[in-house]
Formats: structure tokens, sequence, C-alpha cells
């Protein structure tokens, strides 16, 4: 019987790395997984989205520049495939019996926005090994005998994987703090008398430095990005809080998403039992108390942002009640018809997230008038016919020096990420991007010829973003999925007067 959820646990993993691995060989990258792809070719410390650890991933798969999809979802298949089995781990480490650090891992296994979103080459994938990574070590290490090997490793180690996630995601600083804030409690409190803690928190802190300088050096340019610049009619509002909350229910799934809320207060109440959940109740609130102000305030926030803080609830469970019997996590019984209904509903979401993905002819069942810019798996497709024809297109003679213009980033890095460091990418988003700073626009609109890519997702005329330019050649490409049209790329040659076509 101890064994069993483990024997489930490893099953659905085994079955979800042959269905990813699958997919790594029919599926091309996400938009953002574009961009992170290209920072291979860009080495920085920081970019405008996110700190640079996921640029280093990829261009170590990339041998030194941006990886194919192929190779990264081979990455990303093992990884993501892994992740449930730490949060397992971490569950053990935190006092879990194996049967229920086993249910601790299926529960993660459930949410779609593990099983699915961690699919993609993302920082969100390095971030959730970090956070549990983290939440192991200093569990485990609070739980050893003070000032034992076995504690100084641990703790150690926590505080420094704090701070490598933190230079993926800046999601993670919070998470430092919050391991700041345990050692500083009464229950850690001979811990905190020793070296090792204090000394993972200057690492964790040392590995960060060069995102921090890089941002001071360069006028914090991650930080305009993402407070100043995308939040346009940014505040307070019913929209915000509905994106959060279907968001939410979308990506946790509605049962699951419940029982989080159930979890989660009570969490928070058993913080002061032992060291081990003042841990998880300040990994859990400190994170959860930064991110949501600003989703409910940001009109792009996104509703993986809160993902973070919710890793620490499945361990909690775990703990209770043969760990902590007194704890007021004892009293969050689940009932065994509510808990399968959960994670059946959990497993059942992501299922159907893969098989959209996955077996195009299922479109079929939308009605005809369905706006397919909804769609977004439809950009996981197309985009080697489109470079294709992009290689393919008849340039005036002698011209050279050529620019490939897209109207937003989201287009510009499919094409940086396809054509390589050999084509120089422009970028013609209407606020500044990470393009403005591999390829500035002051240069790049000086180039002969420019190709202009766009599709049926942006209203982008070109005449009107280069009055001095004449179009002298075009080609259309649709993209089918399921006997559908799915997008309509334009792909249009623009040249500065007086030049024409062989």
């Amino acid at each position: 019987m101890t064994r069993h959820p483990l024997r489930v646990l490893g099953a659905l993993s085994l079955l979800l790395f042959a269905v990813r691995l699958y997919a790594a060989t029919r599926v091309g990258f996400g938009d953002s997984e574009a961009l992170y792809a290209c920072y291979a070719m860009h080495p920085q410390p920081a970019y405008l989205d996110h700190p640079g650890l996921v640029g280093v991933v990829a261009r170590m798969l990339g041998g030194g520049g941006a990886p194919t999809p192929h190779v990264a979802h081979l990455f990303t298949a093992c990884a993501s495939t892994l992740v449930p089995l730490l949060g397992a781990v971490a569950a053990r480490a935190a006092g879990a019996t194996w049967e229920r650090a086993g249910i601790a891992g299926i529960v993660l296994v459930a949410a779609p926005e593990v099983t699915v979103g961690l699919f993609g080459l993302t920082p969100d994938l390095l971030l959730a090994f970090a956070w549990l990574g983290a939440l192991a070590l200093a569990a485990d290490g609070l739980r050893a005998p003070v000032g034992s090997t076995r504690a100084a490793v641990s703790l150690l180690g926590a505080a420094l994987v704090a701070g490598i996630g933190a230079t993926a995601k800046v999601t993670a600083i919070p998470l430092v703090l919050a391991l700041a804030l345990t050692l500083a409690s009464r229950h850690a409190r001979a811990h905190a008398r020793t070296l090792w803690p204090w000394a993972g928190l200057a690492l964790g802190l040392l590995v960060l430095l060069p995102v921090a300088a890089y941002e001071a050096r360069t006028g914090w340019p991650m930080l305009r990005h993402r407070l100043v610049d995308t939040q346009e009619g940014a505040g307070i509002s019913l929209r915000n809080f509905s994106g959060l909350l279907g968001g939410q229910l979308a990506y946790v799934s509605p049962l699951l998403a419940w029982l989080a809320v159930k979890v989660g207060i009570a969490t928070w109440r058993a913080r002061d039992e032992d060291a081990v959940s003042r841990l998880l109740g300040w990994s859990f609130a400190l994170p959860l108390a930064v991110l949501l102000p600003v989703a409910l305030f940001s009109r792009v926030a996104e509703p993986h942002w809160l993902a973070p803080p919710l890793l620490a609830l499945p361990i909690a469970w775990a703990r209770g009640p043969a760990s902590l019997p007194s704890a007021p996590l004892a009293p969050v019984a689940i009932g065994r018809r509510f808990g399968f209904a959960a994670l059946a509903s959990g497993l059942a979401m992501s299922a159907a997230a893969h098989a959209w993905v996955l077996i195009p002819s299922l479109v079929r069942v939308l009605p005809a008038s369905f706006d397919t810019r909804l769609d977004l798996a439809t950009e996981l497709y197309g985009w080697p016919d489109v470079v294709r024809e992009v290689k393919a297109l008849p340039l005036p003679s002698g011209a050279e020096d050529v620019v490939v213009v897209g109207p937003h980033w989201v287009e510009c890095a499919q094409l940086h990420a396809a054509l390589g460091p050999r084509v120089v990418v422009g970028c013609a988003t209407p606020i500044p991007d990470d393009f403005d700073t591999w390829s500035p626009r002051a240069e790049w609109r000086r180039k002969e010829s420019i190709v202009f890519v766009t599709d049926t997702r942006f209203d982008a005329d070109p005449t009107r973003l280069f009055p001095d330019r004449t179009p002298v050649a075009g080609k259309t490409v649709t993209i089918h999925r399921g006997g559908r049209v799915a997008r309509v790329f334009s792909i249009i040659v623009l040249e500065k007067s007086g030049i024409g076509l062989r």
C-alpha cells in the first residue's frame, strides 16, 4: 500500500514522457520559446523579460547558438518529467511518508500548469527545478542535527539553488527572502547560529550579482520594461481579477485550485509548528503577497506568475497528519472521492491540451466562424514553411544588404531563431524590445532590402511602417491545420526608390 502512489507516479511519468517525446518530433517553438532560443545568440546577464539563465541553457543545447525546436524539446521532455518526481523527493525531505510524498508528486502531474506548461524551454521550467530543489534542501537541512555535515551541506545548497533560480526568473527573489525569514525564526535559531546557511545566502546573492550589475550599468532595462513600458492602462480592475481567476482555474484545474486554497490557508496557519512549517508557510505566502498585487494591477499579467508559491502546498499537505499531528494541516482532510475527482479532472484537462495540440483534426469540431487567432496551438506550426519561402524570395540585383523584419517580437523571435545569426532580423514592435539592442532600428532601416513578414494576427501595413519604401515582390503562405486555414502569412520585399527586380 505504501508504494502504490509511487508506482502510479512512475507510470504517469513514463506515459507523459512518451507523449512528450512524440510532441518533440511534431511541434515547433512557441513564440516565447523562440525568444528564449534567440537569447542563445546574444549572451547577456539579463534581458528585458528575464535574467539570462534560460539563454545559457539554450546556448548549451544549441552548441553555441540557438537550438532547434527538436533538440530543445528533447531536453524539456526529460526535464519536465522529472519535476513531479523532485516534488515527491522534496515532500519526503520535509518529513512526509513515501506514500504521501508520492501523492504530492501525482498532484504535480495532474496540474496542467506543470504537465503542459513546463514542456516549453522557458525560465519557468528552470525555476521549478530551483524552487523545489531549494525547498527539498532547506527542509532536509532544518530536520538534520544542528552542526552536522548533512545540515551544513543542505542549508548551504538551499540558498545557493534559490539564488540560481533567481537568475532564471526574478520571482525566486522572494524565495531567498523566505529562507532568510525561516532562519530568523525561533524554530531555526540553532541552525542560524552556524555559518553554513548564511554562507549559502551569500553565495546565492553572489550568483545574482552579474544580473544586478548589468541592470545597474544599463539603466535597469528589465525593471523599466516590466514596470513601465508594458503597463499602459494598468490598474486594479474586474478584467484583471477575472483573467487571474479564470487563468488559475484553467492552469491548475478547478478542483485542484479549490484544494490549493484550503491547503494554502492551513499551511500559513501551521507556520509556527516547526522550522519546516515555517519554511513552507513563508515560501508560499511571501512570494504570493508580492505577485498577487502585481497580477491584479497589470493588464499583461499571466496566470502562471502565481505558480511558484503553489509548489509548497503539495509538500505541506504531504507532511500531515503523521508528521504534524497537532498542526492545523491535520484537519485538512480530503475525502477519497473528492481527491480522486480533483486528480482525474486535472489529468483530463492536461490530456485534452495535449490532444488539441498533437491531433490537428480536432479543430474540425470548432465552428467555421471561429477566430483562429484565439488558438494558441497555431503558433507551434507552420514556421518552417514560412522560413523556407523567406529564403527563396528573389531580391533585386546587387541587394546583398538585407534585413528580415516582423511587426512584433513574437514573429521576429521565430524568424531569428530559425534563420540564425547570419541573417539580420529587425523588429518593429510598438514598444522597445530585445531586438532594439541586438539589431537597432536606426541601423536596419538603412538596409537596401527589407523582407517584411507578418500574419493575420497583426494589423501591420508595411507601406505605412516604411513610407520611404516600395513593395517589389511578395508571397503568401497559408498554413493549414486539421484541414482548416490556421494562419496566412504575407512576405513582402520592400526596396528603396529606383531599385527593381532583375
